[in-house]
C-alpha cells in the first residue's frame, strides 16, 4: 500500500513538472489609471478642500474596524469612473462578499474594475475569480501565480523559489480621486467581523496630491511581467452562465446577513465616512513608499528598488521619541544597531509586538526572540500583546479587538510628527523577499492621534517587557502584568502560554529559517 502512495505521488510529480510553466505575457494588455477625474462624485466631494492645500494630503485614520470596512464600500458606491484594488488576502466571508457584491454593483454601473490579488496569500477559488473576470467592466489578475491551477500545493512545493515572493501590499484607489492604505487585508477578522479572532489594525484614507501616487504604484504593478490574468492561467474563459448564478448566489448571501447586528452597525456608519464635514481630515506632505514589483525575480540581497532603501534615504531620525508597532517583529542585528543607536542619542524607543500567546504566526516569534534581550540592554520599552481584551478611548473608537486579540498594525511614528503607514512589517520577510507598500505622513495631528490612542494604554492590552539581574548578576525576562483595576503582577515566564508551545519555539529558535520569516 505504501508502495503504491509512493508511486502515486512520483506520478505526480511527474506530471505537474511536465504541465509547469507559466503562458506567454506577449498578449496581456496594458492598462493605465484614468485621469482628469475632478468631475465625478469623489472629485466634486474633495478638489474643492485640494485647492486650498496645493501639492498637500489630506489624512484620516481608519482606527475603528467597522468605519475601515464601510470607507471601502463607501468609495465603490461612489466611484464614477475606475477602482483599483490590490492585496494580499481576500477571504470568502461576510466582509469579502460585502465588498465583492459593491464592486459588482460599480462595474454594472459601468466602473472599470482592476483587481490584483496575491495567488498564495488569497488562495482563492480559480472558478469564481474566473467568473468575475467575466464581467465586461471587472478584470482580476494574480501577481506571481502558481504555474499548475489543478495540482497547485504540489506545483507551490516543486516552484517554492520562486513562489516564495509574495506581493504583501495593501491599497484600493477610486476615481484616481481618494484611496486607503494601511495594513488590512479583506477577511473578517481585519474589520470586527469575527468571533474567533480580531486583529488590531490601522489604515488610513487620503486625498489630494499622494492619491496618482499611488495609482502610478498600483499600474506598475498591474502591469509588471509577475502579473497574469485568471483568464491567461486557466487557458479558457468562464461559462456564459457562471456570473449570472453567481449574482444569485451572493444575493441571496447579503441578503441573509443584511439584518446582522455587524451590518446594521456598519450601515449606520455609512452617512458619516467619507463626508468631509463630519470627518476629521488633517493636511500635510506625503511620501509614498512602495517596493519595486520586480523585487520578486532579483536576488533578495539586491537592494535596488527595495521599499527600505528608500525608506533610509529619508534620513529620518527622531530626536525625542519613536514608536514602532510591528506584529512581526524580527529586526536583525542591523535593527538592533539602529534602535540602540537611537536610544544611545536619548531618543525614548517604545515597542508593541505580538506576544507568544497572540502571535498568529509562531515561527516570527521564534525569530524575535533572539533580539529581545539585545533590546531591553538598549533601553528599549518593549511591550506584547495581551491575546485577550478590549481598550475603548474617546468616541468608543476601539483599537484592540475583543474577541482573541491579535496585531496586525504595521505602524511607525517618528517625533509625533509624522508616521508611517502601510504593510510592511520590521522583519527580513517584509525587507527582503515580499513587496510592501505604505504612505509616510509628515502630519504632527495624525503622528499624535497615533500615540495618544495607543500609548496611554499599553500597560492595559499589553505586558511590559523588562530585563531583571539577580544578585548572582544572571539576567532573566520578565512581563509584567497590569490589569485594568491597577493590580500589578510580575511573571517569570511567557503568559497564557502552553509548555508545549514554548517547546516549539524553542525548537524553531534552532532552524536556520529567520530569512524566511
Amino acid at each position: 500500500m505504501k508502495s503504491l502512495q509512493r508511486l502515486i505521488v512520483i506520478a505526480l510529480v511527474f506530471v505537474v513538472a511536465a504541465c509547469a510553466g507559466l503562458p506567454p505575457q506577449t498578449n496581456q494588455p496594458q492598462t493605465f489609471a484614468l485621469q482628469h477625474t475632478e468631475s465625478t462624485r469623489l472629485g466634486t466631494l474633495f478638489v474643492p478642500d485640494e485647492q486650498k492645500h496645493p501639492g498637500d494630503t489630506a489624512f484620516h485614520l481608519l482606527q475603528d474596524p467597522t468605519d475601515a470596512i464601510v470607507a471601502r464600500i463607501m468609495l465603490a458606491g461612489n466611484a464614477d469612473r475606475s477602482l483599483d484594488l490590490q492585496y494580499y488576502i481576500w477571504h470568502d466571508d461576510l466582509v469579502g462578499r460585502e465588498l465583492a457584491a459593491a464592486l459588482l454593483k460599480a462595474a454594472d454601473r459601468g466602473v472599470r474594475v482592476r483587481v490584483l490579488l496575491d495567488d498564495l496569500g488569497t488562495n482563492a477559488d480559480d472558478q469564481v475569480l474566473l467568473t468575475l473576470n467575466s464581467h465586461p467592466n471587472l478584470q482580476i489578475r494574480l501577481f506571481n501565480p502558481v504555474s499548475s491551477r489543478n495540482f497547485k500545493s504540489v506545483a507551490t512545493a516543486l516552484e517554492f523559489s520562486r513562489v516564495d515572493r509574495r506581493m504583501h501590499n495593501k491599497a484600493m484607489i477610486a476615481d484616481n480621486e481618494a484611496a486607503i492604505l494601511g495594513g488590512r487585508n479583506i477577511g473578517d477578522e481585519y474589520f470586527g467581523a469575527s468571533s474567533v479572532v480580531a486583529f488590531g489594525d490601522l489604515d488610513v484614507l487620503v486625498h489630494g496630491a499622494v492619491v496618482h501616487q499611488v495609482s502610478n504604484a498600483f499600474d506598475q504593478f498591474w502591469n509588471s511581467e509577475s502579473s497574469y490574468s485568471i483568464e491567461q492561467l486557466m487557458g479558457h474563459a468562464a461559462d456564459p452562465s457562471a456570473l449570472a448564478a453567481y449574482r444569485a448566489k451572493l444575493d441571496d448571501y447579503i441578503n441573509s446577513v443584511h439584518d446582522s447586528a455587524y451590518v446594521v452597525q456598519a450601515r449606520a456608519r455609512m452617512a458619516a465616512v467619507l463626508d468631509p464635514g463630519s470627518t476629521d481630515f488633517a493636511w500635510g506632505q506625503a511620501t509614498l513608499l512602495y517596493d519595486d514589483p520586480a523585487k520578486v525575480t532579483r536576488d533578495p540581497n539586491d537592494p535596488n528598488g527595495h521599499l527600505m532603501t528608500k525608506f533610509a534615504a529619508l534620513n529620518l531620525k527622531p530626536t525625542r521619541e519613536m514608536l514602532i508597532i510591528s506584529p512581526y517583529f524580527v529586526p536583525g542585528k542591523e535593527g538592533v544597531a539602529w534602535i540602540s543607536d537611537l536610544t544611545a542619542r536619548g531618543v525614548r524607543v517604545t515597542v508593541l509586538t505580538n506576544s507568544l500567546a497572540a502571535t498568529d504566526v509562531v515561527a516570527v516569534n521564534a525569530g524575535y526572540e533572539h533580539y529581545r534581550e539585545d533590546l531591553l540592554k538598549a533601553g528599549v520599552h518593549l511591550y506584547e500583546l495581551k491575546p485577550v481584551g478590549s481598550v475603548h478611548v474617546k468616541s468608543q473608537r476601539k483599537i484592540f479587538g475583543s474577541s482573541r486579540a491579535s496585531l496586525h498594525a504595521k505602524t511607525y511614528v517618528f517625533d509625533r510628527q509624522s508616521v508611517f503607514i502601510g504593510s510592511m512589517n520590521l522583519d527580513p520577510r517584509s525587507s527582503r523577499l515580499n513587496t510592501e507598500i505604505g504612505v509616510l505622513c509628515n502630519s504632527p495631528a495624525i503622528a499624535g492621534q497615533v500615540v495618544e490612542d495607543v500609548e496611554p494604554h499599553l500597560g492595559e492590552v499589553a505586558w511590559r517587557v523588562e530585563l531583571r539581574t539577580d544578585a548572582n548578576g544572571s539576567k532573566r525576562i520578565v512581563w509584567i502584568d497590569t490589569t485594568e483595576n491597577g493590580t500589578v503582577t510580575e511573571l517569570d515566564s511567557e503568559p497564557d502560554v502552553t509548555f508545549g508551545r514554548r517547546t516549539s519555539i524553542w525548537f524553531m529558535g534552532l532552524l536556520p529559517i529567520e530569512s524566511e520569516l
